[in-house]
């Protein structure tokens, strides 16, 4: 009797590593290739957002425009909201910089969507509304292209009432690996138990032996995963061994 094939979940990647070089961003490249299958949701960070202008820089603009030439791909722009406590006014600003970067006139730099970093789990009137108006303009402004995802991180299961208007993602899960196994995270994660199509997951200090198990269980609770055994700045190296190890175990009986 065959077992049952797991769910196809894609590779999130929070990718704030600087492209200093054409070549800063070759693990990257070799598994978009090597695995063109896998669907990609890459997160752009220049600085904590689009980066001073002139944004973006010819670095971003050379590297952007080369990624946005794969099928498997798909961009979205890192803000951070101070978990609501940002101006809204910047927070447009930061996205408005990041729609330009689809009219401006070197081709091939538009984003998909933005990825809203601290975001609140805790619900309060405020945030809510925050929340709303922030998700209303990522939908409309001109310039944000393809789905124009909107992307919540804060990092846990937030408060049911913070996901109305539903973001397309929230990365219910930003823990190192034994944080992640420990009772109250379960308890937690159990207890706002969203859709897995909804979901995504990262995972820092995994240990070697556990990286195929870990992918193949979230595959069960995510749409897109992120695993590293690297244990501090893991969002701007690519883990030596679990990148790849990552790749193998996500296209295991799709």
């Amino acid at each position: 009797m065959s077992s049952t094939p797991l769910p196809k979940a894609g590779v999130l990647v929070p990718l704030y590593i600087y492209p200093l070089t054409p070549n800063s961003w070759d693990p990257l490249y070799d598994a978009i290739e090597t695995h063109p299958d896998l669907e990609f949701l890459v997160i752009i960070n220049p600085n904590s957002g689009p980066g001073d202008l002139p944004s973006p820089d010819p670095n971003y603009a050379r590297e952007v425009a080369r990624l946005n030439r794969y099928p498997n791909v798909y961009l979205i722009g890192y803000i951070r909201i101070d978990y609501c406590r940002k101006p809204l006014s910047d927070t447009f600003a930061e996205i408005d910089r990041y729609a330009h970067w689809a009219i401006d006139e070197r081709p091939g730099l538009g984003l998909g969507g933005i990825m809203v970093d601290e975001t609140p789990n805790h619900h309060s009137v405020e945030r809510a509304e925050y929340l709303q108006k922030l998700h209303e303009y990522v939908k409309s402004v001109e310039g944000i292209l393809r789905d124009r995802l909107v992307v919540h991180n804060p990092g846990t299961p937030p408060d049911p009432k913070l996901a109305d208007p539903s973001p397309d993602l929230i990365l219910v899960c930003e823990e190192p690996y034994p944080r992640y196994c420990s009772d109250e995270v379960q308890h937690h994660l159990a207890r706002f138990d969203y859709s897995r199509l909804q979901c995504g997951y990262m995972i820092s200090e995994v240990p070697r032996d556990e990286v195929r198990a870990l992918v193949q269980n979230l595959r069960h609770r995510a749409a897109y995963i992120f695993v590293t055994e690297i244990a501090g700045d893991f969002y701007e190296r690519f883990g030596p061994q679990s990148w790849g190890m990552m790749m193998e175990a996500l296209q295991l009986a799709e």
